[in-house]
């Protein structure tokens, strides 16, 4: 098999516009997915995260046990954020309106028949003299 040089894979990039996310390191990808998720553009990967942190690895940018510190808080903050997710969505399911939860925390209270007042008509009007 022959190898591809520089000019080669350029006029190849051009012909096929596909092929370069085809070709493209999967560090480029993590930091490209890590950047957006800081945006707010698309959610955290921590398959990303990890893809980053191993690359600095292999370059000595910084040491394994470093790595696995950062990677270890990253995934217990993806752990509280969706455990805090699960919480907000508890109480919207359970909730009820409050004229139903007071009608069931109170028992019924028994209508008396009203009687009219002592003294009063029947009319509206005032007395003519």
């Amino acid at each position: 098999m022959t190898e591809l040089g520089g000019s080669q894979i350029t006029s190849l990039m051009e012909v096929l516009p596909g092929i370069a996310q085809v070709l493209r390191s999967p560090v480029a990808d993590a930091i490209v997915n890590l950047v957006r998720a800081a945006c707010r553009v698309r959610e955290f990967d921590l398959a990303d995260a990890e893809e980053v942190l191993r690359y600095a690895v292999r370059r000595n940018l910084m040491s394994v046990d470093e790595s696995d510190r950062v990677l270890a808080e990253a995934q217990a903050s993806v752990e509280r954020r969706a455990e805090r997710a699960l919480e907000r969505e508890r109480p919207k399911a359970t909730h009820r309106p409050k004229s139903q939860a007071r009608a069931k925390a109170r028992p019924a209270r028994k209508e008396k028949p009203r009687r009219p007042a002592a003294g009063r008509k029947s009319g509206r009007g005032r007395k003519k003299s």
